[in-house]
C-alpha cells in the first residue's frame, strides 16, 4: 500500500521543481513512513518496489529511480542504525531529541552521497554535462540545501503522520 501511494505521488507529481531539475516532492515520504511503521525491512522493501515502479511511469526512468532511492537511502537507515546502536525502541522516536539528532545525520549521510553521485554520474548522464560542468551549473551548498530541504520534508511528514496522528498504533516492529 505504502509502495502504491509513493508511486500515485510520483504520476501525478505534486511538488516544487527547482530550476536546477530537483522536484522537492512527496514520493519517499511513504518510504520512510514504512520504517516508521515496520522497521527497516518494511522501509527497504517499499522503497525498493516504489524505485523500481518509478523507473516505468517517471519521465526520469531509472536514473530518476536510482537518485530517489539513494538519496532516501539516510532518511530510513539513520534511524535504523541509531536504533540498533542506541537500542531504542519505536515510543523512544516520539521523543524529539531522538528525531532531531537523527534527521540531522540523515541529511548530513545524504549530503555525503549525493553530492558526489550528482555530479560524477547523474548529472554527466542527464545532460552530457562533465563533472566540472556540472559543479559550476550547480554548486555544492545548492546541491546539499535542495536535499537537505527534501529529506526534511520526507521525515518531518512521515513522523508527524505516524507519530502525531497515531499511525503508529498500527506498527509491526522486529
Amino acid at each position: 500500500m505504502l509502495a502504491a501511494i509513493s508511486i500515485v505521488f510520483q504520476i501525478v507529481h505534486i511538488g516544487y521543481p527547482t530550476q536546477w531539475g530537483m522536484w522537492i516532492d512527496f514520493v519517499a515520504i511513504p518510504w520512510v513512513i514504512a520504517y516508521f511503521l515496520f522497521g527497516w525491512r518494511g522501509a527497504f522493501t517499499v522503497s525498493v518496489i516504489s524505485a523500481i515502479l518509478i523507473t516505468l511511469v517517471a519521465p526520469s526512468t531509472w536514473l530518476g529511480a536510482v537518485m530517489k532511492w539513494v538519496a532516501t537511502f539516510p532518511m530510513w537507515f539513520v534511524p535504523f542504525a541509531w536504533q540498533k546502536i542506541s537500542k531504542l525502541k519505536l515510543q523512544d522516536f516520539r521523543r524529539l531529541n531522538v528525531v532531531i539528532i537523527c534527521l540531522i545525520l540523515a541529511i548530513i549521510l545524504r549530503g555525503l552521497l549525493v553530492i558526489p553521485l550528482n555530479y560524477f554520474y547523474a548529472i554527466p548522464i542527464w545532460t552530457g554535462m562533465n563533472p566540472f560542468q556540472a559543479m559550476e551549473f550547480l554548486p555544492w551548498w545548492i546541491l546539499f540545501g535542495l536535499n537537505a530541504i527534501q529529506g526534511t520534508l520526507e521525515f518531518v511528514v512521515a513522523w508527524f503522520l505516524v507519530f502525531r496522528s497515531r499511525l503508529e498504533r498500527f506498527a509491526i516492529w522486529e
